[in-house]
């Protein structure tokens, strides 16, 4: 005999001629207790537990639609699938409207009725069966292609299935994967790490490079200038790919939605990579060509005060026509927010409308200095959630959802992500050495060459020097720098804390996303 699984109520005023249907629903478990008007059935769910009914719309006495009400008073939560004779596309929006779970016209067969009391009653653990399944056959196909020598196509491959594997374990958290993923992204972590090692300086050669942060502005944005477009270049910073893809169906209303990808160049910091997207240039490059926006790198915040020049210079460089004007905006705080709001309609009858929005990355940084931001950050699944709700309520999604009703297309990509930095490693450096966690820049660095890379020569990696033995180190997989001076306490108070500037597929895939008006 089977385990009872749920229990159904099933009001109709014909129940009688349901009876093969019922049986059926009780041979696969299902407790069914039917009833034939809706008064009975309102007494019923007011004293006991029911976890769906199925309603009849036209009864003798009350009927259906009001009996929906009424239940829905006493049990906001409880699943009601309406099923009805009539076929009238206004009683199904009244019913959809009155916030029933599904539908379904009369005469119905068994089968009908079993899909939808499964879909709705055994939907989380159906779907929870087949990601474990998939899960298990995906993990020892990954771990075989860590060793087939990736290239970057399928590191691309393997961040994205990461994602998705981290967003679907946020829905099955039940399921108990997550430090079999949390290991797994750390094997991949090191194998990265290696797979950068080696390829960085090639790809920096044009040795079979991809995308990389210099490349953005040409190959994904200039394509949609000069067209009889409006475009608007979007830029959110420290946003990584798994954060994006929590983002992205929020748009799918509003935009048709293309996904591309590129590689941050090192260190994944803003005053590197996102002065790398707008110029187009590699640091030692924009250090060369604009010595007057690289005066001072030991404060590195100033070093991004100059966008919007090396934009227009990349754009007149490649000779790109914008005869309708461009802007560039910086958003850091509400003010900023709402002034750019108000000045929506006119920002987007330029050619080219520039968006650099700062919210994540004052997250990520603010979560390092609160107690309560780790509390509401306790992991990439909370970052995540909290992402999202940031979005769903921002000026940004308000903003893209005004420009795809005028019909801008909007290029949005990131300069870098973030990881949480779990494990230290110590650096020996001198007192003018940069304070970075994930990176570093100074005279004579030295640390262990199995958690970085030690860049002697920064000519190599395109990075500026500031003088004789100045070195660059980064760090590989989720490892951070401590220095040997109270190297306990250190250790413990940035563990666990949001980093960027080093090597990791968190911090150096990046998605790269044309949206395209669904409307025009």
């Amino acid at each position: 005999m089977q385990t009872v699984r749920n229990s159904i109520l099933w009001v109709d005023d014909e129940i009688d001629l349901l009876r093969p249907h019922i049986l059926f629903l009780q041979e696969k478990g299902f407790a069914v207790t039917p009833v034939t008007n809706a008064a009975d059935a309102i007494n019923l769910i007011s004293g006991q537990n029911f976890d769906l009914v199925l309603l009849d719309e036209q009864m003798a006495g009350m009927d259906g639609l009001t009996a929906l009400q009424e239940i829905k008073d006493i049990n906001p939560a409880l699943p009601i699938v309406m099923v009805t004779k009539s076929e009238e596309e206004s009683l199904m929006e009244e019913a959809i409207a009155a916030r029933i779970d599904d539908y379904l016209t009369k005469p119905v067969n068994p089968s009908q009725i079993l899909l939808i009391c499964k879909k709705i009653l055994e939907k989380k653990q159906i779907t929870s069966d087949k990601f474990s399944r998939d899960y298990a056959a995906e993990f020892s196909q990954l771990s075989r292609r860590l060793y087939e020598s990736p290239d970057w196509q399928d590191w691309v491959d393997i961040a994205i299935k990461m994602a998705n594997w981290d967003i679907e374990l946020d829905r099955h958290d039940e399921l108990g994967l997550r430090q079999t993923l949390a290991d797994q992204r750390r094997e991949c972590n090191a194998e990265f790490g290696r797979f950068i090692e080696k390829k960085y300086v090639r790809w920096l050669a044009g040795d079979e490079a991809p995308p990389l942060s210099v490349d953005v502005v040409r190959n994904f944005l200039m394509p949609h200038l000069g067209r009889d477009k409006n475009v608007v270049f979007l830029v959110i910073d420290n946003l990584r790919l798994d954060q994006w893809q929590v983002i992205e169906p929020l748009l799918y209303s509003y935009f048709n939605i293309q996904r591309e990808y590129y590689c941050s160049i090192l260190p994944t910091a803003t005053p590197y990579s996102r002065n790398a997207i707008f110029a187009g240039l590699y640091p030692l490059q924009i250090q060369q060509q604009f010595p007057q926006f690289w005066a001072d790198k030991d404060d590195e915040q100033s070093l991004n005060r100059f966008e919007k020049e090396l934009l227009d210079a990349q754009l007149q460089r490649e000779k790109v026509d914008l005869p309708k004007g461009s802007k560039y905006i910086k958003v850091l705080d509400a003010n900023e927010a709402k002034n750019l709001e108000k000045n929506l309609p006119s920002l987007a009858n330029l050619s080219l409308f520039s968006l650099v929005v700062n919210f994540v990355d004052i997250l990520a940084h603010g979560r390092s200095d609160s107690k309560i931001l780790r509390e509401i950050i306790p992991d990439e699944s909370a970052y995540r959630s909290l992402t999202r709700s940031w979005f769903t309520h921002s000026f940004v999604f308000r903003v893209l959802k005004e420009l795809a009703n005028r019909g801008n297309t909007v290029v949005l990509t990131t300069d870098h992500g973030s990881l949480r930095g779990m494990r230290g490693t110590k650096v020996m450096a001198d007192k003018h050495t940069s304070t970075n966690l994930r990176y570093k820049f100074g005279r004579n660095l030295n640390t262990d060459k199995k958690y970085a890379i030690v860049v002697k020569d920064p000519k190599t990696f395109k990075l500026p020097s500031s003088g004789i033995n100045t070195n660059f180190i980064f760090a590989k997989e989720d490892y951070y720098f401590v220095y040997p001076t109270n190297y306990n306490h250190y250790l413990n108070y940035y563990k666990d804390t949001l980093q960027h500037g080093g090597i990791s597929i968190e911090e150096m895939i990046l998605p790269v996303i044309t949206l395209e008006p669904k409307n025009v």
